[in-house]
């Protein structure tokens, strides 16, 4: 029985690898440098190789959130067997991997949390209607926020009543701010995460005391408006020695923020059903992040390159402006959903704000028929790895 047991915990850690390599080589592998890639600021194979590396750390360093509402929060009554978590990641992974060779973006958080309450529905388990509910306005909000901010940052980059310089360095501060109450595993108390302000600041003895009634102590403020003026200031001056030069750079920091922010949300999608089958051992969850991690940064060194060549070639033709205006909102909205524990798309989040961005120098930089064939393989993966999950589940449960 223990062999039996063994075997069983072997294959399902296989078929979790196999989801993270499905990912690394699709959604978090590609998504994040697209922008970057079609603005010409970095090359095809490079940004496969700086992904991989900058998603295995924001696994380890941020997974762990995602990774629990995956694995316990989809489903309620049950507790997701072995069987049941080899026949969603299976099922998931399947998915992706179609998207991955034939050049379509399958939204993998799509087809992973509907596999997962597929399979936990054919346990027998209920629908978790508030996490639902959280992860559904998220899905739905993100290509209007996503695009829409996109959008409006790429229009004022152009405009020329606009002093691009100092805008630039003012979105730089922003994404500075947004860095600096990012949380990390390192930074926090066991099993917790803590961010860079909420550090610091508690180390100020004048305010740590002081709450301004914000949910936020005055000194992670004071830090996060110092932490946004050091970096805007950075820029500016860095924009000041060579414009083009500064905003390649700029472009590339803020690709490697969205690749860290993919590994944290995304290795949740591939290891998050493993989660309850750690119950009765002495594996700890730091162990299957960094094995996750490993999965992912495979699949961007050696699957990720098709798709970044898709997503940078046939959405839109990037410069480094829209590029940067893509990716602003896209870090935004990966790290609110890392810190909520929300699974979500990579593809979802940059294609939509690719498409804003497109749009405001006129649609015909953008596909409409590749955009109505994405739309088309959201949708239909989400039905499709729930239906799956629980047909496949279902039916391996009644072989004896």
């Amino acid at each position: 029985m223990a062999a039996e047991t063994a075997l069983t915990f072997l294959v399902a850690g296989l078929a979790s690898l196999f989801m993270a390599w499905a990912i690394g080589a699709g959604s978090s592998g590609s998504t994040p440098f697209a922008p970057a890639v079609g603005a010409n600021a970095i090359s095809v194979m490079r940004a496969g190789l700086v992904v991989g590396v900058l998603g295995f750390l924001g696994a380890v360093l941020q997974g762990a959130n995602v990774t629990e509402a995956v694995g316990t929060e989809l489903i309620g009554g049950v507790t997701l067997t072995a069987g049941a978590a080899i026949v969603a990641l299976v099922t998931a992974a399947a998915l992706v991997a179609i998207g991955v060779f034939t050049g379509y973006p399958i939204a993998t958080a799509f087809t992973v949390t509907g596999a997962v309450v597929g399979v936990g529905l054919g346990l027998g388990g209920d629908p978790a209607w508030g996490k639902y509910a959280e992860i559904t306005t998220l899905w739905v909000l993100t290509p209007f926020v996503g695009g829409g901010v996109a959008y409006g940052v790429a229009r004022a980059l152009q405009s020329p009543r606009l002093p691009e310089r100092a805008l630039t360095a003012s979105l730089a501060g922003v994404v500075g701010a947004i860095l600096a109450n990012v949380g990390f595993a390192f930074l926090g108390p066991a099993d917790e995460q803590g961010s860079i302000a909420g550090d610091l600041g508690g180390r100020l003895p004048a305010v740590a005391e002081f709450d301004p009634g914000l949910g936020i102590g005055l000194g992670a403020i004071i830090v996060t408006f110092a932490f946004a003026a050091g970096v805007a200031a950075v820029v500016h001056a860095d924009l000041g020695r060579d414009r083009e030069g500064g905003q390649r750079r700029f472009l590339l920091a803020l690709g490697g923020l969205v690749a860290f922010s993919a590994g944290g949300s995304q290795v949740g999608l591939a290891i998050g059903p493993l989660v309850p089958l750690l119950g009765g051992t002495s594996v700890p969850l730091w162990a299957v992040l960094v094995g996750g991690g490993a999965g992912l940064l495979a699949g961007s060194w050696t699957g990720a390159p098709r798709m970044i060549k898709a997503l940078a070639q046939d959405y839109a033709s990037m410069g480094p402006r829209r590029s940067i205006a893509a990716l602003i909102p896209s870090f935004a909205i990966a790290q609110t959903a890392v810190a909520f524990g929300i699974p979500v798309s990579f593809n979802e989040i940059i294609v939509s704000a690719i498409i804003g961005a497109g749009y405001a120098a006129g649609d015909s930089g953008v596909s409409g028929r590749k955009m109505g064939y994405t739309v088309l393989a959201w949708i239909g993966s989400l039905a499709v790895a729930l239906a799956l999950g629980y047909g496949a589940y279902r039916l391996v449960a009644v072989v004896p």
